[in-house]
């Protein structure tokens, strides 16, 4: 995939893992690349280190293993050169089932071999608006400084760049209990958007709550989506008692203090809106409002709704239900909710600090900015999450843009294969675009000829698809 020495300079903002792994990249196809690097200039809060591919939370890349979204993810990376994985090999430390590594070694090595390269020339110094050159990469990550931030929103729209994550859970379809939930949206053309209200509220002796602003807009998605675009959960008083003071009593991840979280009313964690009285989630994203379980006829006490996350519905979120409990918390707590009782969690909620872009409605398919051509996103920043998942982006975003530089038509990475699913998830549509690691429901769904197989026996033959494609489509370029 090498290609010749090119007279274009490409301009990469951020030396973080998807910074690098893009100027490496580009570089190695014959791009000229000056990677501009704050450190040691100046610092985000969370890094203590003057390296580049600097990792400052944990030091696991997650599973290895194909049957695990990440580890197929990573295997891909292995076998079209990525530096990322490359350094992460050669500085792993014992993980059992996971890749971790010496943190200090790898952003060492990292660094070496950036500054090494003949092709990339390293300028330290805080970038505060976004560059005049074109092309550029900004892969400034979630800590993005409260300038370029501005920069941005400036030339998108502020409605358009978040400053914060606030992420539910994902559960796998196949784990749901489907015999206890129904689908059914509110106000849509169910029985209990047809039924008495009046009626309903007697039957439940339940007063209705008043409805909030958002509820005409629900109301418009919902009808858009058909009467199935949500799973139901059904709570009585007593499951829905002991569920809120489970979310109260939960242990949660705190604060750290660069994080400086406000929360947004708008997008509260679950926890905290039960903590605020026993009734506000019954009033706010449990509301049964508008929805009659067809076991009973009648509406139930709370619900808790699903919706899916990609076309096929292998995979369904938490609606409103973004959260700050621990992980082990999480799985402890969410398995109370009737009908998730075996869930498989795909990923966890989260609620933290983070810059990012609504990148379905703002990226082209090179992640380049409608907006601002010449301008590309990578990373962070454009709405993955994860180490590597953001090498990935990086990776992505730079074989696109080598692809556009030599006038060649545009050709991604297969959506059959982990780093095809980058492409899908910044592409994806969603009520409210979050950021999200890699997950199975990313990666296109196989053929109904493979049959319904087990869960592990399904992603192993996903993975098996993935390589072969991603050998196809790399061999080919």
């Amino acid at each position: 995939m090498n290609g010749a020495e090119s007279p274009h300079d490409v301009v990469v903002v951020g030396g973080g893992l998807a910074g690098c792994e893009a100027a490496y990249q580009l570089a190695q196809r014959g791009l000229r690349v000056r990677l501009v690097e704050m450190k040691p200039h100046k610092r985000t809060p969370a890094q203590t280190s003057d390296r580049m591919a600097e990792l400052v939370c944990s030091n696991s890349l997650r599973g290895a293993a194909l049957s695990n979204a990440v580890g197929l993810l990573k295997e891909e990376l292995r076998r079209v050169g990525s530096l990322a994985l490359r350094c992460a090999d050669e500085t792993s430390v014992p993980a059992g089932g996971a890749l971790a590594v010496d943190r200090e070694r790898f952003a060492e090595a990292m660094t070496r071999a950036i500054e090494a390269h003949p092709r990339i020339t390293v300028e330290h110094r805080e970038v505060t608006e976004i560059p005049a050159e074109r092309p550029v990469i900004l892969a400034t990550g979630p800590l993005t400084s409260d300038a370029l931030a501005a920069s941005l929103a400036a030339a998108v729209g502020a409605e358009h760049l978040a400053y914060y994550d606030a992420i539910a859970p994902i559960v796998s379809a196949d784990s749901i209990d489907w015999s206890r939930v129904w689908k059914q949206s509110r106000y849509g053309k169910g029985g209990a958007v047809r039924g008495d209200r009046a009626a309903q509220r007697e039957q439940t002796a339940q007063p209705e709550p008043a409805a909030p602003p958002e509820d005409a807009a629900e109301r418009r998605d919902d009808a858009e989506a058909g009467d199935e675009a949500y799973v139901n959960c059904p709570f009585d008083e007593a499951q829905y008692k002991a569920f809120v003071q489970a979310l109260v009593a939960s242990e949660k991840v705190e604060a750290r203090a660069f994080e400086e979280v406000r929360y947004f009313e708008g997008c509260l964690p679950c926890e905290v809106m039960a903590a605020r009285g026993e009734q506000t989630l019954a009033f706010g994203p449990m509301k049964p409002v508008g929805l009659t379980d067809p076991r009973t006829g009648r509406r139930p006490y709370a619900v808790l709704q699903l919706r899916p996350e990609d076309e096929a519905a292998t995979a369904y979120n938490l609606v409103g239900f973004q959260t700050r409990m621990k992980y082990a918390e999480q799985l402890r707590v969410f398995r109370m909710v009737p009908g998730l009782e075996e869930a498989e969690f795909l990923r966890t909620g989260s609620v933290h600090r983070n810059t990012f872009v609504d990148a379905p409605a703002l990226l082209g398919p090179a992640m380049e900015l409608r907006a601002l051509p010449g301008v590309h996103l990578a990373g962070q920043i454009a709405g993955v999450e994860g180490y590597v998942e953001s090498a990935a982006a990086g990776f992505v975003c730079a074989i696109l843009l080598a692809q556009q530089l030599r006038n060649e038509p545009l050709r991604p990475p297969p959506p059959t294969t982990a780093l095809g699913g980058i492409l899908t998830h910044l592409g994806r549509k969603q009520p409210t675009y979050q950021p999200s690691n890699i997950t199975w429901a990313h990666i296109a769904p196989l053929e109904p000829a493979h049959g319904k197989l087990r869960k592990r026996a399904r992603y192993e033959v996903m993975a098996e698809r993935a390589l072969r494609d991603l050998d196809a489509w790399w061999a080919a370029g």
